[in-house]
């Protein structure tokens, strides 16, 4: 079985990260997947040596507007580089034939795609390939109405299903998608696609430490500038270590000057790897609240302060944080607000509420996309151990 997957990522790395465990999934099920990969590589994100990747030539926001989308030398993308990378899409598809393919975030987003995208989906459809749309927990809210309309026409005109890899026991579909019922025989939860918690090894790094994570860091260097700010301030100011990660988007020139004044017992280094082991051992996790990010905190079951991504129309992990923050399971800062005595009143907050409780949620959603997909290829091939008996 081949699977086509199209991802994304304009600005953070939450996108591409997901994209990687799904597809470490699909190939640990047995399926032959190829990755059109539209984003600049992210070091550290690790797609498996069994996927095949494919590097279109890359595409980023300029800012957090996304209002401007910047080809691989910084410049505005123009009609001759679309048409290439419509090109070189359609060309791989036309090589593969693939039996499904799947496509992260479109229609519910990555509306500035569409130019490649739906003469790809076309061009699945006609091949008689399965198709999926892979789409997180939370959208951004839709200010325009026809904004809602074309996502649901596009939905029941090229895709067989919607794959969302989050748990409705949390939060519906619907509560950010108010159409959802509108395509609800697509729809198909897989629950949360969760890293792999790994073994905690010897170290004793993050040890009762507060830790602070800013995911990829293309928005995240002020919430780093605050922490450190605010160092001295709290209440675990001065018996506990810090160690603040900026992500691989923090420039070394900032990552410099943040090392440079750094209080004795602060740490500064870059994201690392065993991020998952260092919370479970911290004493409290200072973060955004991306879908990665806080799938990470919950696990490790360790307090934790969120100030959620919120500019422009962002407002998905504004929701998350909230939702969470009602469970009693995290203290939020706004955006809009953070400065070191917000900050420090947060971390005061985190500090002071009971142990934080488990929230049961399905983690299983990269093994759950394979099954889905190999399930709907099986049906549409008539092979399906339903068909059999």
């Amino acid at each position: 079985m081949r699977v086509l997957f199209h991802v994304q990522h304009l600005l953070g790395i939450g996108h591409d990260r997901r994209a990687a465990l799904i597809a470490r999934g699909l190939a640990e099920a047995g399926v032959a997947v190829t990755v059109l990969r539209g984003g600049h590589p992210v070091p550290g994100i690790d797609y498996g040596p069994a996927a095949e990747i494919v590097q279109l030539p890359p595409a980023r926001a300029a800012d957090s507007s996304f209002k401007t989308l910047l080809d691989e030398q910084g410049r505005p993308i123009d009609d001759a580089w679309r048409a290439r990378r419509r090109a070189a899409v359609l060309e791989i598809h036309d090589r593969l034939r693939p039996d499904a393919l799947l496509v992260e975030s479109f229609p519910f987003g990555r509306r500035a795609f569409r130019f490649e995208l739906l003469p790809l989906l076309e061009a699945a459809k006609a091949g008689g390939a399965v198709t999926a749309a892979s789409v997180r927990d939370i959208l951004v809210t839709k200010a325009k109405p026809e904004r809602l309309e074309e996502t649901v026409s596009t939905v029941e005109r090229l895709f067989d299903h919607v794959l969302v890899h989050g748990d409705p026991d949390l939060i519906p579909f619907a509560a950010t998608f108010p159409a959802a019922a509108r395509i609800a025989d697509r729809i198909r939860y897989t629950g949360y696609v969760a890293a792999p918690q790994g073994d905690d090894g010897k170290g004793a790094d993050g040890a009762g430490e507060v830790i602070v994570s800013v995911g990829g860091g293309a928005v995240g260097l002020p919430l780093l500038r605050a922490a450190l700010a605010v160092r001295v301030s709290t209440p675990v100011g001065l018996d506990a270590p810090w160690r603040l990660l900026a992500g691989p988007d923090v420039p070394e020139a900032e990552v410099r000057a943040l090392a440079a004044a750094a209080p004795p017992g602060t740490v500064v280094e870059r994201a690392r790897p065993d991020f998952p082991a260092l919370l479970r051992r911290c004493r409290l996790s200072i973060s955004q609240a991306g879908y990665n990010t806080v799938l990470d905190v919950l696990q490790a079951g360790c307090r934790a302060v969120v100030v959620p991504f919120a500019a422009g129309s962002e407002t998905e992990q504004a929701t998350r944080a909230r939702l969470l923050e009602k469970r009693g399971r995290l203290a939020v800062v706004d955006e809009a607000t953070l400065t070191p005595d917000t900050l420090a009143a947060g971390v005061a907050k985190a500090l002071a509420l009971p142990p934080p409780p488990a929230i049961p949620l399905r983690l299983d959603g990269a093994a759950a996309t394979a099954r889905l997909l190999r399930e709907a290829v099986a049906d549409r091939r008539g092979d399906h151990p339903d068909h059999r008996r």
